[in-house]
């Protein structure tokens, strides 16, 4: 009888395993809306558990956590995001506004979050890279009559 324990046999499982798990967690969709974001070159690194999307044709959903997001009318705004504030006093409010929105809509949201004292940030998606060539070539500058 042999005293030593071979290990070969456990790394096949150990790879078998991770591949398993790779493979399976590219199946796992977001809980959101397809919103058409605006760009930017600035991201935040906070990822808040709240978010309130607005479309283009002004409708208003509201997610908490990993929650689907729930179909709100305006004036439901303020008492949901009271009631998120009452369970969690710390939570970040997350605005998905699509870029054809009216910017009047963001900023409706945006002072009902002011109002009481709730920290809100614009959702954008990440700016594609330009390179310094591309950006000199594409950029003229306007005179004082093509302005208008």
């Amino acid at each position: 009888m042999m005293a030593a324990f071979s290990m070969a046999s456990m790394t096949d499982v150990i790879f078998l395993l991770l591949i398993f798990f790779m493979v399976t967690s590219t199946f796992v969709f977001p809980t959101a809306l397809e919103i058409d974001l605006p760009q930017s070159s600035e991201q935040t690194s906070e990822k808040p558990a709240t978010r309130i999307y607005i479309t283009p044709e002004a409708a208003y959903y509201i997610q908490y956590a990993d929650q689907e997001p729930d179909s709100i009318d305006q004036e439901q705004i303020e008492p949901r995001l009271r009631a998120i504030l009452a369970q969690d006093s710390a939570t970040t409010v997350a605005i998905h506004a699509a870029t054809d929105v009216p910017y009047g809509k963001v900023v409706e949201v945006l002072n009902i979050g002011a109002a009481n004292n709730i920290k809100m940030v614009l959702a954008t998606k990440a700016r594609a890279a330009v390179p310094a060539d591309a950006a000199d070539t594409q950029t003229t500058p306007l005179t004082p009559s093509q302005e208008n």
